[in-house]
């Protein structure tokens, strides 16, 4: 594919946002704002303990109480088939046995939250009353909590049926581990015996939330000829529809699957949760249902990204060259199989030339709700501990942190873990970014009686395509409508549209870019992956060109010229003297009754990949541990930045995020498996007080698969902040902190231990 080259009058442009006014006005329609006539509302009964059989569960008290229309258990939901249901970010599948499951319990309760009935009332105050109604009889079991005691063999077994997958070969007993994966290459041995400096630690990392504000939302309305309509806030209205049609048994054009716009998802909003409750219970009661999650609600049995335990050991010579990397993981998927543990295996060593290297992943149930994707789920995790020891290298070597990357980086023709060639990538050049960088370049002010550090670390992910579909209409006036199936978050429509004026040769302000119902576009994969402006701006790219063509076609017959006669150059349309722009072309085809419609379905065969360099000055407090971030720097390459404005605030926001990550955020179970931080008051994500401006550079190396070079940049930004926090806090105090959340009373236990 030939990237598009020349003086852009769009591209790179800062345009208001199509949906900035309705979203600063408060007229944006969000899931919960959805109200239909005749509505009930909907509670679900989440389960009070972690593990636990479910004996009996005794629905007639609230059946029986006035204003209550329907009450649900797992008897309601239909026997699940074999096989695999969509939902998640990058295509991720998960057993429908598992889904059905984790929809309403059925022999078990695997987590604190764990969804056990529904019920639907004319309000939501009785249908809490009514919950209290229900009666449900528990055996209480020991909890797993920690993911290397469930992987001891006498640990409590959450499921009897599962047995280790390694490469498609079952282990022979059951365990809590659902997966080992392998990915291997050169002689160990040899890699570790030509170093002159090996280093191998641990690291541990707490379950985090994505934190979004909005909370879960469905309003559901099935039938009585079959046929289901859902609202609500999803990033990926087409997996909604997908995983109902497979937990429902229904077939899927008989559902249609209308997104809201959406206050935050960042990867948690990729699956269902309430929505198959919502029609059931729509069923049941034969009216409308509206269900949505309180705070607590959503931090206890939604998916967070799993805690972990990660080993990393890393050889090199004097000289600075790795000559071995191997690492050890263990993620947590929760109650049921499925975390993003292969793609954090594939992120470990990507920054880094590889030639001996192995990388061990196990995927293990805890009982911890089941995890999901969050902003480049599982590139945080084994990344920070890689770049931790890569600190410790240079430090053991002496070498400066931006020399041992450059002489070790990955680039085009090098190879990845699981075997992927890189193309063009912009590793060295955002490695060189940060070097040139004033931060970098500004000697770091190491005040009296002030303990200050900087820290240094690379971060990688993946540009998932998938699959987008768009759809562009020629107005009479020369506006454009396009329609997509990409929810939109934090400006992707923008993004999109310029993708479209651009070729057409259209300010983005005359493009109307609608985000659809699935019966209203072409099926279009989540908003994750860092995939919407790559992927959804190739289909718009290739609308515009086929709208062109049409244009060309259209402008022929009514000019009567052959079509070859007819060019198109710099937004005007031209034969034999005969011009016209595209209002004056839409007016003519519309004199003439010539429509102008055109679809575009991409599936890129390739992804372009990420790379992130972030700079970190800290101050630490000896006495309290509390660290303050003083001057964050992030570097990155977009490929080409559509939207500045919008790559700078996500990269910002993943900053934010994995800063909170990095210092303050973790789940707190109690010895019962109980969540005891169940809200934004006691799980503590970082406000503005707690974080400096966010300088931003935008690396811009083009991505040869896609027309405008275009790269993802939603997920990578939050991969290198643990790491860069880590490595400042070392150079500020001398300690080594290798599991997080690095909170205060960690970091002053560990001065305390250094002899601080």
């Amino acid at each position: 594919m030939a990237v598009q080259t020349g003086d852009f009058k769009v591209i790179g442009t800062s345009p208001v946002r199509h949906d900035g006014v309705d979203k600063v006005t408060g007229r944006a329609q969000y899931g919960a704002d959805v109200a239909l006539p005749g509505t009930l509302y909907g509670k679900v009964l989440r389960s009070p303990h972690a593990h636990a059989r479910v004996l009996s569960i005794d629905t007639s008290g609230a059946e029986e109480l006035p204003g209550v229309f329907a009450v649900i258990t797992s008897d309601d939901m239909p026997e699940p088939a074999e096989g695999e249901t969509g939902g998640g970010e990058g295509g991720e599948q998960q057993n429908i046995a598992h889904k059905s499951a984790n929809m309403l319990a059925r022999d078990k309760v695997l987590y604190d939250g764990h969804a056990v009935a529904a019920v639907a009332a004319v309000d939501f105050h009785t249908a809490d009353e009514a919950l209290r109604h229900i009666k449900v009889e528990y055996e209480v079991l020991e909890p797993v909590l920690d993911v290397l005691k469930a992987m001891e063999p006498d640990a409590p077994l959450l499921h009897d049926d599962l047995f280790m997958d390694t490469g498609g070969a079952k282990a022979d007993a059951a365990s809590n581990v659902a997966q080992h994966i392998i990915y291997a290459e050169g002689d160990m041995e040899a890699g570790f015996a030509a170093a002159d400096v090996v280093i191998e630690q641990e690291f541990t990392t707490a379950t985090v939330h994505q934190g979004y504000i909005e909370t879960h939302n469905a309003t559901a309305v099935w039938g009585a000829d079959g046929y289901i309509k859902v609202w609500c806030s999803t990033q990926g209205s087409f997996s909604v529809r997908s995983e109902l049609s497979d937990l429902l048994q229904v077939p899927i054009f008989k559902i249609k699957v209308i997104p809201a716009e959406i206050g935050g998802g960042f990867g948690g909003k990729t699956t269902v949760y309430l929505e198959p409750l919502a029609a059931l219970l729509s069923r049941k009661s034969g009216r409308p249902i509206k269900m949505t999650m309180d705070r607590a609600e959503v931090l206890k049995a939604t998916g967070p990204t799993p805690g972990a335990y990660v080993r990393v050991k890393i050889g090199s010579t004097k000289a600075g060259d790795i000559t071995a990397l191997e690492t050890w993981i263990a993620f947590e998927a929760g109650g049921y199989p499925g975390s993003p543990l292969d793609a954090g295996c594939k992120c470990a060593f990507a920054p880094y030339k590889l030639t001996n290297f192995r990388v061990d992943g196990f995927d293990v149930v805890v009982n911890k709700p089941k995890s999901h994707a969050y902003r480049a789920p599982g590139a945080t995790i084994t990344e920070f501990a890689v770049e931790a020891v890569v600190d410790e290298i240079c430090e053991a070597l002496d070498m400066d942190p931006v020399e041992f990357r450059l002489r070790n980086a990955s680039k085009e023709g090098t190879l990845r873990a699981d075997g992927l060639i890189y193309p063009p990538v912009g590793n060295i050049e955002c490695v060189e970014a940060a070097r040139d960088s004033e931060h970098w370049q500004t000697p770091l002010e190491r005040a009296p009686g002030k303990k200050r550090g900087r820290g240094f670390a690379s971060g990688f992910w993946f540009n998932w395509g998938g699959t987008s579909s768009a759809t562009g209409r020629l107005n009479p006036d020369g506006t454009v409508t396009l329609t997509q199936g990409s929810t939109d978050i934090g400006g992707t429509r923008t993004s999109v549209a310029m993708q479209l004026a651009e070729p057409l040769g259209i300010p983005v302000e005359d493009v109307n870019p609608i985000v659809a119902d699935t019966d209203s576009v072409g099926y279009t994969d989540v908003t994750g992956g860092s995939r919407v402006t790559y992927c959804t701006g190739q289909a718009s790219f290739e609308v515009a060109q086929e709208m062109i063509r049409q244009i060309i076609t259209g402008l022929a017959e009514a000019w009567e010229e052959p079509v070859d006669a007819v060019v198109f150059e710099n937004g005007t349309y031209s034969a034999n003297g005969t011009t016209a722009t595209l209002k004056e072309a839409a007016a003519i085809l519309n004199e003439n009754n010539i429509e102008v419609v055109a679809t575009a379905s991409v599936t890129p065969e390739r992804e372009g990949g990420a790379f992130a360099v972030h700079v970190a000055d800290v101050e630490v407090d000896e006495e309290t541990g509390k660290v303050e971030i003083l001057r964050y720097t992030a570097v990155q390459d977009a490929g080409i930045a559509i939207y500045p404005p919008y790559v700078e605030g996500q990269m910002q926001g993943g900053v934010v995020q994995g800063i909170g990550w990095a210092l303050n955020e973790e789940y707190f179970y109690d010895s019962d498996g109980c969540l005891r931080n169940a809200s934004l008051l006691d799980y503590r994500m970082p406000t503005t007080l707690d974080l400096p401006m966010v300088d931003t550079i935008i690396v811009e190396v083009p991505n040869p698969d896609h027309p405008y070079g275009v790269r993802g940049v939603g997920e990578v930004p939050i991969v290198p902040p643990p790491a860069a926090i880590a490595n400042a806090i070392y150079d500020a105090v001398g300690v080594r902190m290798r599991d997080l959340p690095m909170a205060p009373h960690k970091v002053s236990l560990a001065i305390s231990e250094n002899g601080g």
